[in-house]
């Protein structure tokens, strides 16, 4: 019963029977002004409603009240959210034990020396993206080169051709996305999804179709879903067939690769060599070393793929794009970034001499005009040495971090998380709380929450608030 909740206790937002304020809390082109207009009003820890007046939820700026939460086992994500997740990926899903086996077994693939192995891939990758942009663009009409004494009858034709590309945008996000792909196909388990050619590979095809599904959200049908499975099986819709046949793609490709996989890794552990160095590979290292009783399955190992593609690819491309679109925004912060990377690749060989780090195997595009039909170069990859050595220059560059930071502080990949109490608790607080009947609970004092209340953490909220980060806070800085 509401009465016996102890949230109803704390300060917030009124709401009839059947108002919800989830839109306002969850929707980022009103979140923001909400979460200063509460805080304002209410405090930094208060509560809302959910599906109607008796849903209290909780919601807190309060960092002492977060750390607790996040930390705590005592709060996990909502079986709502883990059952959405767990049609598509896998380690997402888990909560408990579960998921802190994983994680270890997970950890040494993240290792700083395993991600460092893979700059070639991100350089390469991040070269072949410029050049089939750059087979996207016109060549400047300003240049003398362009021109010639005496134009060709055809040049006008050309020049009208030229003029259609340049209206047309580029979408620099889905060719972020595209390349993310590849890099994650490559480095997580040495698969070439090829998406940077022509987006024709089947298994890449069978993910972004899924993730096109899931990007829409569970809808109501969705919920309706989550509480009757049956429903998928007995009354599949569009977007229900369209993830039940890529699954069954991705299913089929998979335990091939992971088979495959095992067999190498097998091969050479007696041989004593070590020439895998993909995620997967690494994975099925550690899970063959591990208690065979803690070992994960095959299907387990297949969801970490589509867990490193799913929280990798879109959510970098985003970020990318949003950055890009800063600096296009502040141009001398984005040329004082520019020189700051030069500075390091004048030190670094081969990131100053293409033939030394990528060697173009298709011939150059045309000289007045660069046709988008023209095919990608392909790279093989050299000074291998050099490339790695060149991490950790970039990994030290204040600037680059800074203006990586700040991207990410005003677009966080996820706009908000949620948890729910699996037992009743206590949630210490570090800023005063005004309660209904005006009692304080003192800094270092604590709030009652029940078991199956669900608290909201506004990662965007608290990356937007002015008392943490001034009055310029929403600015780019």
């Amino acid at each position: 019963m509401p009465l016996f909740d102890p949230l109803w206790k704390l300060p917030g937002p009124q709401a009839a029977r059947m108002e919800t304020h989830l839109q306002h809390v969850m929707n980022p082109r009103k979140s923001p002004v909400t979460h200063e207009e509460w805080q304002n009003k209410y405090g930094k820890t208060f509560r809302f409603h959910g599906f109607g007046k008796h849903d209290y939820r909780l919601i807190s700026f309060d960092f002492r009240a977060i750390t607790h939460i996040l930390n705590s086992p005592t709060y996990e994500k909502p079986w709502q959210t883990r059952a959405f997740l767990a049609r598509l990926i896998g380690i997402f899903s888990m909560e408990g034990n579960e998921h802190r086996l994983q994680r270890r077994l997970i950890g040494p693939a993240f290792s700083r020396q395993s991600v460092k192995s893979m700059t070639p891939i991100f350089l390469q990758k991040a070269q072949q993206l410029c050049d089939r942009w750059d087979s996207l663009l016109p060549q400047s009409f300003g240049s003398d080169d362009f021109y010639p004494s005496d134009p060709p009858p055809a040049y006008d034709a050309v020049a009208m051709e030229t003029e259609k590309v340049k209206r047309e945008p580029i979408d620099v996000a889905q060719w972020i996305s595209r390349a993310s792909f590849d890099v994650i196909g490559l480095a997580g388990f040495d698969y070439r999804f090829k998406a940077l050619d022509d987006e024709s590979e089947e298994v890449y095809g069978a993910y972004r179709r899924m993730f096109d599904v899931a990007d829409k959200g569970p809808q109501l049908r969705g919920i309706l879903e989550l509480y009757f499975p049956i429903i998928r099986t007995l009354w599949p819709d569009h977007g229900t067939r369209v993830t039940n046949e890529s699954l069954r793609i991705i299913d089929k490709a998979g335990r091939k690769l992971v088979l495959a996989k095992k067999a190498s890794v097998l091969a050479e552990t007696s041989k004593q060599e070590n020439k895998q160095k993909d995620i997967l590979s690494l994975l099925i290292k550690a899970n063959l070393s591990n208690d065979p009783l803690k070992r994960l399955s095959d299907q387990e190992l297949l969801d970490q793929c589509s867990t490193f593609l799913l929280a990798g690819s879109d959510s970098v491309s985003l970020a990318l794009s949003w950055c890009f679109h800063f600096l296009s925004l502040n141009p001398s912060i984005q040329t004082r970034l520019r020189d700051e990377i030069f500075s390091i690749a004048a030190t670094v060989p081969s990131l100053v001499d293409d033939e030394d780090l990528f060697m173009p195997i298709t011939p150059a595009p045309s000289k007045y005009f660069r046709a988008s039909a023209t095919p990608p170069p392909t790279y093989r990859t050299v000074a291998h040495q050099s490339i790695c050595d060149s991490w950790d220059k970039l990994e030290g560059s204040p600037y680059l971090d800074a203006v990586v930071r700040e991207t990410l502080r005003l677009c966080p990949p996820v706009h908000s998380t949620i948890r729910v109490a699996t037992t009743d608790d206590q949630i210490p607080v570090s800023h005063p709380v005004v309660l209904q009947d005006g009692t304080v609970v003192e800094k270092g004092g604590s709030i009652s929450i029940r078991k199956g209340s669900y608290i909201h953490i506004p990662i965007e909220g608290l990356n937007f608030s002015t008392d943490i980060w001034g009055s310029d806070a929403l600015e780019f800085k």
